[in-house]
């Protein structure tokens, strides 16, 4: 039986909870996830759970935080004066905006809060600091010629 090894294309399913128990994605019901192991497209410890899977098994694995998004880092986390904002932006709490970087790159953002004179967003990844537990099956395995 083929294992999963790398620059193999593997289609998986998956459902990815939090430490309790609350589910914040899945491939249940639509396509299985496809990647190419060894290519970065995953969270390392995903990825790792992968290596010497076979069609069909399945397992549950823990990935700490270092081995899914990192730490939660408040260097992330900025103060901007709301100046600095578009006049026309309803802003909210949650609010999700996006940037360009310093190098052209783009730059995700959270709205964690605002008032009159500023607002705090947030660059970390939603699920960085936390440990995410997932269910893995092994769907499809293409080998690496």
């Amino acid at each position: 039986m083929t294992q999963a090894k790398q620059g193999d294309r593997v289609r998986v399913h998956y459902t990815g909870r939090l430490g309790d128990g609350s589910q914040f994605d899945s491939s249940r019901g639509r396509e299985p996830l496809e990647v190419i192991l060894g290519s970065g497209q995953l969270i390392p410890g995903f990825e790792q759970a992968l290596y010497g899977m076979a069609v069909g098994d399945a397992q549950q694995v823990s990935i700490p935080a270092a081995q899914a998004y990192g730490a939660r880092r408040e260097d992330l986390v900025a103060r901007v004066p709301r100046s600095q904002m578009p006049d026309d932006l309803e802003l909210e709490k949650g609010l999700h905006l996006s940037a360009q970087g310093p190098e052209g790159q783009s730059v995700n953002f959270v709205v964690m809060g605002f008032d009159d004179a500023e607002v705090i967003l947030d660059a970390n990844h939603p699920l960085a600091g936390q440990t995410l537990d997932f269910d893995i099956e092994v769907v499809e395995i293409f080998t690496a010629g």
